[in-house]
């Protein structure tokens, strides 16, 4: 019973039809706030900030795939001619959500010296795993083959994500050169190699003691733990966690479910010397970085351990 009444409530979320694939619209800055408000009553929704400095560019095209375009924004501070590129991944449970959610962080982060660049990728209605890793990855490598136009440096690569897409930014970052996560039908001159992870309120484990996935994680991973027990270990970032993971910054919620697995990943970076740092956002809510007063707390953070990491 409990299984039918919540495939009723996915439905009711799923919103228009684009093409031969639905839209999940649940998840949206309005509705989080609308749901967190009544326990945090001093939140605000974080306003983008234009900085002359900044361009701005939406919509453009990095891959298709028959009839279906993928698209990406970029946000590139003007001043340098090669920044530390930033791919930013939303969240969404896999299933909701879209790339403007990470346009007021782009903006922000882009203003600090950073090309910036929220990426579409595939969700669980139209594609299952592992085709949004492979849709981020090929849009790492256009970005690079882009380089100059986006005055990006392609030898320093950061991949950040919230939530779900922090789930993938640190799968992204910890199979950088495995084959078995790239796209054979994208054609590129440039690898997937990332040389950072930023990883907002993630897990780095699908079945861990700490994990409490469910129904939104079998939906993408094509079955429960019981059915398809090899996607869940290979879509975890803890399995691939190894001496070639590059450096990472976790910030989390004060929701432990948030970051399943991230100690073990720590145990494996510092036994590795791979340098890492986890910040807490104290008392707050998971998608803490729609608000403030948090949202200028993560941007200080990210921002510092850009420039430890390349500067």
């Amino acid at each position: 019973m409990k299984k039918i009444a919540f495939f009723f409530l996915l439905l009711l979320n799923v919103g228009t039809i684009h093409g031969q694939y639905s839209i999940d619209t649940s998840y949206t800055v309005k509705s989080t706030y609308d749901r967190l408000i009544k326990k945090y009553p001093f939140i605000t929704i974080v306003k983008e900030k234009k900085d002359k400095n900044v361009n701005q560019f939406n919509d453009l095209v990095y891959n298709k795939i028959a009839d279906r375009e993928l698209h990406l924004d970029a946000y590139f501070y003007t001043e340098k001619k090669k920044n530390p590129a930033v791919i930013m991944i939303h969240g969404g449970g896999w299933r909701s959500g879209n790339k403007s959610h990470m346009q007021v962080m782009a903006q922000e982060i882009a203003s600090k010296g950073f090309s910036c660049f929220p990426i579409e990728y595939r969700l669980s209605l139209e594609a299952k795993y592992p085709n949004a890793i492979f849709d981020v990855k090929n849009a790492i490598k256009f970005i690079k083959d882009n380089a100059k136009k986006f005055n990006v440096d392609p030898n320093k690569i950061v991949v950040l994500g919230c939530s779900a897409g922090g789930q993938m930014a640190a799968l992204i970052g910890t199979t950088n050169n495995d084959v078995t996560f790239e796209d054979p039908k994208f054609k590129s001159k440039s690898s997937s190699k990332v040389n950072a992870i930023i990883n907002i309120d993630g897990i780095l484990a699908f079945k861990h003691p700490e994990s409490q996935e469910g129904e939104m994680a079998s939906f993408w991973l094509q079955g429960s733990y019981e059915e398809n027990p090899e996607n869940w270990h290979n879509a975890s970032a803890l399995s691939h966690t190894d001496k070639n993971t590059p450096p990472v910054l976790f910030i989390n919620s004060s929701f432990d479910r948030f970051h399943a697995g991230r100690d073990d990943m720590i145990a494996i970076l510092s036994q590795n010397k791979i340098y890492n740092e986890v910040k807490t956002i104290k008392d707050s809510p998971h998608s803490f970085w729609f608000f403030q007063p948090w949202f200028d707390e993560i941007i200080e953070c990210t921002v510092q351990f850009l420039d430890k990491i390349f500067k």
